[in-house]
């Protein structure tokens, strides 16, 4: 994630000073700590959030459980992991639905944050779960805002309940969830209106629609490119609305990060969601732990994992795990499986969700996003019977095949080699995988 990058990076060079000792002394650890805060005030978390964390971390890595311990680096990461993840929230926090619906969600926010956006990301998340999603356009000011809620509601396929611009917030607010409960939708999401800068006008509004339609939540949404403003932000609205949480966006982009880690001790309200792309599916629920394992360079192998879920579809593994079984892997299912994985996102971000990458040479290093588009190019230039025997394919048909799809015929060797290599690894892995089933049976016979 490039915004933590520079803190993993300083981080990490503090923890190599503890990993090159054997024991550790109270200086050692105080030494350690100087650098870890020098870095996390760099990254623009707030002062008060760096000096009580660098306490904690301190008071915890300077007890016996660290400098008798025959490995005192690996506890200090492990305090530093432990007191990361418990400044950010601990456990993660979610939505919470009425008892009776419709849920009503309020979003707000300054100007430019993506409260509009959001408001649909949320809603499409919803949607998947099996939700009956509503949104209600409440921003009569801003031009063009209305619109906009309508393109994106379009995209997703949620509709947008709006009055126009000549209406009350309030009255519009009130009508939306009316219309909820008529029309059966179980969750309300009210884009508010935003401005540049925190106003009277602005926030009086916001508490009339709060006390008006008493909604289950009423979350910010922040733009984590302001850095420490954005906790400062996030204070105000916190004070005059007593907000329930946090949507974080622009997580992907190039910042210092300071956002992440301040706003849930400056509040006491957790951040619940980030927004981490532009496309109306990159919002992620926020999890501390795995926010803690990224920032040290451990990876996020879980959020990975659930990625790779809901790109694959469950009927496609059964039928794979079947034709590797029997030995039918072919060129068609070989291309499903990059199809997948382009599913998940840039090459690069799956890459960094892998605990021990190097985060600092992946940022460097040069990914060519195109090359599974050439590989389906040249498996789709081949015949159905070719896809199915790569074996038929000799040097004319490889030559045919690369000039239908606009490439070499190096390119059609490469990708015929890797199938190849693919073909054989799956093979070694079924056969233990039997072998496995074979011994796992005798053991359970010699039980009975």
């Amino acid at each position: 994630m490039p915004m933590f990058q520079n803190l993993t990076e300083k981080i990490n060079a503090a923890f190599k000073k503890f990993k090159n000792k054997g024991k550790l002394t109270e200086e050692d650890v105080k030494v350690g700590m100087r650098e870890i805060k020098l870095a996390l005030l760099e990254a623009d978390v707030n002062f008060k959030v760096v000096r009580d964390f660098i306490k904690k971390v301190t008071e915890r890595a300077v007890g016996t459980e660290v400098l008798e311990s025959l490995l005192p680096a690996q506890q200090i990461v492990k305090i530093v992991n432990e007191e990361l993840t418990a400044l950010m929230g601990g456990e993660g926090e979610r939505i919470r639905l009425a008892s009776r619906p419709p849920t009503v969600i309020m979003m707000v926010g300054l100007q430019g944050a993506g409260k509009t956006t959001h408001c649909g990301k949320l809603a499409g998340m919803f949607k998947k779960q099996g939700r009956r999603p509503l949104l209600v356009a409440c921003d009569v000011y801003r031009p063009a805002a209305v619109k906009q809620l309508e393109v994106v509601g379009g995209q997703l396929e949620i509709p947008v309940f709006q009055m126009g611009t000549e209406v009350s917030p309030v009255t519009i607010a009130k009508a939306g969830i009316e219309h909820a409960k008529q029309y059966g939708h179980d969750v309300v999401f009210i884009d508010t209106a935003g401005r540049l800068h925190i106003d009277e006008t602005m926030m009086e509004e916001l508490k009339t629609i709060k006390a008006e339609v008493e909604p289950q939540e009423i979350l910010l949404v922040v733009d984590a490119m302001l850095g420490q403003d954005a906790v400062n932000v996030a204070e105000s609205f916190n004070g005059l609305l007593d907000i329930t949480g946090v949507v974080l966006t622009k997580l992907d982009g190039d910042t210092r990060g300071g956002a992440a880690l301040s706003v849930r001790y400056v509040t006491g309200k957790p951040i619940k969601y980030v927004g981490v792309g532009e496309k109306l599916d990159a919002v992620e629920p926020f999890y501390p732990d795995r926010m803690a394992s990224r920032i040290l360079g451990m990876g996020d192998m879980l959020s990975l994992i659930e990625k790779a879920e809901a790109a694959y579809d469950e009927k496609q593994a059964k039928e794979l795990e079947e034709k590797i079984r029997r030995s039918q892997f072919d060129l068609e299912d070989f291309l499903d499986q990059f199809r997948q994985i382009r599913k998940m996102g840039p090459l690069k971000d799956i890459l960094a969700s892998i605990p021990g990458m190097d985060t600092a040479a992946l940022q460097n290093a040069q990914f060519d996003e195109h090359a599974i588009d050439r590989m389906e190019a040249i498996i789709l230039s081949m015949t159905p019977e070719e896809r199915r025997k790569p074996s038929l394919i000799n040097v004319p048909r490889k030559k045919r095949i690369a000039a239908g799809s606009g490439n070499k015929i190096e390119d059609v060797n490469r990708l015929l080699k890797q199938f190849e290599q693919t073909c054989k690894m799956m093979k070694e892995m079924s056969k233990g995988q039997v072998k496995r089933m074979m011994k796992n049976k005798g053991k359970r016979g010699f039980r009975r």
